[in-house]
């Protein structure tokens, strides 16, 4: 799968032992993923649109799904359409409910089911379970799971089969820009509401006060800094907000200051008042550097 800028996915799947058409063992799906609504932006709930082609079924096919997250709990639902069901020539609809719970900050459970609205007597609806772990600051994951289904699949997902199989799922995702590095242009921005943090001496950040000056603001996502150099003038404080689902770090390549972990969309700001050049990195994924140049 390629993640693409913004909140879309284009990828595919591929199994080598498909029970989705009988004599085709190899089943393709070529998809691409659009979120136009997410909790996290201020929605109600997330919304994710999907359309896609299953070559092994001749079939396009799509699905409209549902999440929303009360405290620890995600609950999930979808609804799937196929223009050619398992090469039946019929179009057919399946819909789905699940859910997912965080049981600590680096575990959680999930489930979910799925049945076809005509589901016929020799057709079970589809389940999975799941124990999800997150590999503690970093982006990995890994699930270890049980189901009735042999792909991922829309249609492979949404029919299940008299066998129960055990598997596990290793994430990796790739930022390309780590690779082929990105712009590095400061870019002016506006005024920000105080947030705590530490200041050149620290006692500003002890006191809790706001410091005066203009304020400079940087992010930290997809496992870089954005910008990774910055240039300001003394007495800029700079405000860093993690956009990254895991912890990060603003740490003077010195030792002299540090941010201690930064938890997924919080900010921390530090007041630059003399002149000078502050490399830094992230502790916990020291490949993050970047440079705070003072005028």
């Amino acid at each position: 799968a390629l993640g693409l800028p913004g909140r879309t996915l284009l990828g595919f799947q591929y199994a080598t032992n498909s029970q989705l058409v009988a004599s085709y063992p190899n089943e393709w799906e070529y998809f691409g993923r659009f979120a136009p609504f997410l909790q996290d932006a201020g929605a109600p709930v997330d919304v994710g649109l999907q359309a896609g082609y299953n070559l092994a079924a001749q079939s396009v096919d799509g699905e409209v799904s549902l999440a929303r997250r009360v405290g620890p709990v995600r609950l999930l639902a979808a609804g799937r359409a196929f223009s050619n069901a398992f090469d039946s020539g019929e179009a057919r609809f399946a819909v789905g409910a699940g859910a997912s719970i965080r049981v600590s900050r680096w575990v959680a459970v999930a489930g979910d089911v799925v049945s076809l609205l005509d589901r016929s007597a020799d057709e079970d609806p589809t389940w999975s379970a799941a124990l999800q772990l997150q590999i503690p600051y970093t982006p990995h994951t890994l699930s270890l799971q049980a189901t009735n289904v042999n792909t991922a699949t829309l249609q492979g997902s949404s029919r299940g089969t008299g066998t129960v199989r055990y598997g596990f799922e290793f994430t990796i995702p790739i930022t390309l820009g780590r690779y082929f590095g990105r712009g590095a242009s400061p870019v002016a921005s506006a005024p920000q509401a105080g947030a705590a943090g530490d200041s050149a001496d620290g006692a500003k950040a002890a006191a809790g006060d706001t410091a005066p000056g203009p304020e400079f603001a940087a992010s930290i996502q997809q496992l870089a800094y954005a910008p990774a150099r910055i240039e300001v003038s003394a007495g800029t404080t700079i405000v860093w907000t993690n956009r990254d689902p895991v912890p990060h770090t603003v740490t003077a390549e010195d030792g002299r200051w540090d941010s201690g972990l930064i938890q997924p969309g919080a900010t921390w700001r530090r007041t630059f008042d003399r002149p000078g050049t502050y490399p830094f990195l992230c502790t916990p994924h020291p490949f993050m550097k970047g440079v705070v140049v003072v005028r």
